[in-house]
């Protein structure tokens, strides 16, 4: 088992902040970019690999969903578990080496279930990220600074989903849609390594506050420390139905667009890319320092303003799908994701400070189990399956309004489980730690 840094050093180092922090979350932010990236390609190549091997919505939505999300919950927690004794930075290296390589052999499939089997690949390479990364954010930025720091880490989902779109896209149309699986997996090896070789692990628990217990529980006990802590099951469910709408706007846009207007593949990944890049940039910036201001002043703001702007960007998204014009579609749309992406900073923050940092690690894979089997698996199964039944009444608007049924019915109970959660601050004792800490 490798070691874990102690939380000071003799010369202090450790408990100084400085550039290296800036330049991990430039990396592990980019990380997040090509997980999001090969993850999320497969949205803009899904009419060329439908017509190839003549499927269903449904099976796309499986494709894009349960495929991915099954195997990434479950590796997830190993990886988590490992996340918080053993050092992070190596474990995010090798998990988008091996995602990649399985990005790769997307484009190597013959039909359903070999593809199935290579995405289920990229879901085991990509579980084992995102609760190091997350960790190691906790770590190299302090209480005050994790919303904004959260925030910019955000920003590589958003870069993800603008880089699968607008490269996959002319990647399809330049090559095939195999080509563009395996030209966008393999850069991922590169980032692999020097994310092995330049970053520094910090010290695990450096701004706990005193007296924290940095030993890691046996796993029963780590389990029930969730579960019954209110405050971390609030976030992690209601993040779990709101990003219903994410995965939504992500995976399904695309096919929407392609089948309302009479556009290419190419400059489908073009427009809807650029458009998810001005909406998804500021978005997630101003939504952590607008996090971090409200928080300054309640604690509870963690939990309100996801649940608010959830709910808010149905709105435009509704006068986006809604719009017979093609600048209209995008211009609403650009707006829906502006204000969804704001929501991410107070959830990801939240979920860190409401956890001890020994089971920090497994407290991200844990609520990403359920974000992945509802908000991927079952939400996007759930479009698919919408779509194939309304099909025949609706023709080709079909897509569209099951994608606004699933994100209406997400945004309005994320809100009602986030207002529970900001209930359960007080009671539960978290305001009272956070103003210790």
């Amino acid at each position: 088992m490798a070691s874990t840094p102690d939380r000071t050093t003799e010369d202090g180092e450790a408990d100084k902040p400085g550039l290296h922090r800036w330049y991990v979350l430039s990396l592990l932010t980019l990380t997040s970019a090509f997980s999001v990236a090969d993850r999320l390609v497969f949205g803009i190549l899904v009419e060329d690999i439908k017509s190839a091997f003549q499927l269903s919505d449904f099976q796309l939505g499986l494709l894009g969903g349960a495929a991915f999300s099954l195997v990434y919950v479950l590796a997830g927690f190993p990886a988590a578990r490992l996340a918080d004794r053993s050092v992070r930075k190596n474990i995010v290296a090798a998990a988008i080496s091996f995602w990649s390589l399985m990005t790769a052999a997307c484009g190597m499939a013959t039909g359903f279930w070999t593809l199935f089997m290579a995405r289920t690949g990229v879901g085991v390479g990509e579980g084992c990220s995102g609760p190091s990364s997350q960790s190691l954010v906790a770590d190299f930025f302090a209480r005050h600074e994790l919303a904004k720091a959260m925030g910019f880490l955000t920003l590589g989902s958003t870069v993800g989903t603008a880089t699968g779109l607008i490269v996959g896209g002319q990647l399809a149309e330049w090559f095939d849609w195999r080509w563009a699986f395996v030209l966008m997996g393999l850069p991922g090896l590169l980032l692999g390594g020097v994310l092995f070789l330049t970053v520094r692990e910090p010290p695990r628990g450096r701004y706990a506050p005193k007296g924290t217990d940095m030993t890691q529980l046996p796993l029963g006990r780590t389990i029930m420390s969730l579960v019954t802590n209110r405050v971390f099951m609030g976030l992690a469910l209601g993040w779990a139905v709101q990003i219903m709408i994410g995965y939504a706007l992500a995976f399904w846009m695309a096919a929407v667009m392609l089948r309302q207007f009479p556009i290419s593949t190419g400059d489908v990944g073009l427009y809807l890319g650029f458009t998810f890049f001005l909406g998804g940039i500021p978005g997630p910036i101003l939504g952590g320092y607008l996090t971090h201001w409200l928080t300054l002043r309640d604690e509870r703001w963690r939990a309100w303003l996801p649940g608010l702007v959830s709910l808010g960007c149905v709105v435009p998204l509704a006068l986006s799908l809604s719009s017979s014009g093609f600048a209209a579609f995008l211009g609403w749309f650009g707006l829906a994701y502006a204000i969804y992406v704001a929501s991410q900073a107070g959830i990801l923050s939240g979920i860190q400070t409401a956890v001890e940092p020994a089971s920090r690690g497994f407290a991200v894979a844990f609520a990403l189990f359920f974000n992945n089997l509802v908000g991927q698996a079952l939400g996007l199964a759930v479009i698919g399956a919408a779509s194939d039944a309304l099909t025949p009444a609706y023709g080709a608007s079909a897509l569209a309004l099951a994608v606004f049924g699933v994100c209406l019915a997400s945004g309005l109970a994320s809100l009602a489980i986030f207002v529970w959660t900001a209930a359960q601050m007080g009671p539960s004792g978290y305001l009272e730690k956070m103003r210790g800490g």
